[in-house]
């Protein structure tokens, strides 16, 4: 052990040059099933000190409250990749602050048809149409009852089969089953691979949606957890117009919920290096060429909102600059998800580096 701490430095380098290249040989799909496994196993043979060691910075300047709740750093995982709850607290040891599981729905889904996620390496970037695949909601449930040694959101969403006009029955199963097991809430009503989910963040469908949430928040509270309610935060699409944008901030106001996560993965495809292969394939946009446009958002929402609600910046955010630009735009957290993938767990413990190092100038 004491030759891997004097290494330090080349292990967490060691995922860019030697890991990376060796996992982007193949399918994204099936070795992100295979990390997994292989993460599961490592920290259960005793690799899980070894990986706190090397990615975990514990320092009081990093710790945040926000919407009540207290962060031990402001870098989360997004969610989309642990999906179905299974690795939260062996993910806990590469860093995170936080962990947002799912999306999550009433029923078990299989998704849309397989092959369904492409790398754009030139980019940086990775397509998605995965389509809300997991086992549903009661499944995720019973591995959430184990002790979290993380804060964990749970990010929900409604069925494929599901008219939008009964959408908020799947809303509200999802949150009843995991309220008593999550921190905060997520609802998604922005992922672009659900047939027709993007139109409930329209005003009525969605200032309907989030009263009834914010209605059950309150009778959940009143049954089971000591009349204290769970933040819930909507997440929402960086395709939205400069009056979409507005329109989210007076329906935050008027259904007065947590806050927003900014943003989801992008139909946009501009200034796409990579070739037509991958670029033309149907689904959300994430990685890098994502970063400028969460980051307007993120400003926007900030500056006409005059900071009346917390956000989470994601979208982009391959390195520490990224991360602090998007604080810097009005973000209150973070979370990567792209980037984890291409710049491995080091990540983590730069960008909370970075920000201490700001604390330290200041």
């Amino acid at each position: 052990m004491e030759f891997v701490f004097l290494h330090k430095p080349l292990l967490i380098s060691m995922y860019r040059y030697f890991i990376r290249p060796i996992l982007f040989f193949f399918d994204p799909e099936r070795i992100h099933h295979l990390s997994f496994s292989a993460i599961k196993f490592l920290s259960n043979i005793g690799f899980s000190k070894l990986f706190n060691s090397l990615y975990v910075v514990n320092d009081e300047r990093l710790e945040r409250e926000v919407f009540g709740l207290k962060f031990k750093n402001p870098v989360g995982l997004a969610a989309g990749f642990d999906k179905e709850a299974k690795l939260y607290n062996e993910l806990s040891n590469f860093g995170f602050g936080f962990i947002e599981i799912g999306t999550l729905t009433p029923k078990a889904q299989k998704g849309n048809p397989k092959k369904r996620l492409f790398r754009l390496k030139v980019d940086e970037a990775i397509i998605n149409r995965m389509g809300f695949n997991n086992k549903g909601v009661f499944d995720a449930v019973e591995r959430l009852k184990k002790k979290h040694k993380v804060l964990i959101g749970g990010n929900i969403g409604k069925n494929k089969l599901t008219p939008n006009t009964k959408a908020i029955n799947d809303y509200l199963i999802c949150f009843d089953a995991l309220f008593d097991h999550v921190d905060y809430f997520v609802v998604n009503v922005s992922s672009p691979n659900t047939p027709g989910l993007r139109e409930l963040q329209d005003i009525e469908p969605l200032t309907a949606l989030l009263n009834g949430l914010k209605k059950e928040n309150k009778k959940c509270a009143s049954e089971s957890n000591g009349g204290k309610e769970k933040p819930i935060l909507l997440k929402i699409a960086p395709d939205l117009t400069d009056d979409q944008l507005m329109d989210i901030i007076k329906i935050i106001a008027q259904t007065n919920i947590d806050g927003v996560i900014a943003t989801n993965t992008t139909l946009a495809r501009k200034n796409l290096k990579s070739g037509l292969v991958h670029t033309e394939e149907k689904g959300g946009l994430s990685g890098k060429p994502l970063r400028k446009r969460s980051t307007e958002v993120i400003r926007f929402l900030a500056e006409k909102s005059n900071k009346a609600f917390p956000i989470i910046g994601v979208g982009g955010i391959h390195s520490p600059e990224d991360a602090l630009e998007k604080l810097d735009a009005g973000a209150d957290l973070v979370q990567i998800y792209t980037g984890f993938i291409y710049e491995g767990p080091g990540l983590v413990k730069r960008i909370n580096n970075a920000i201490l190092k700001r604390h330290s100038i200041a």
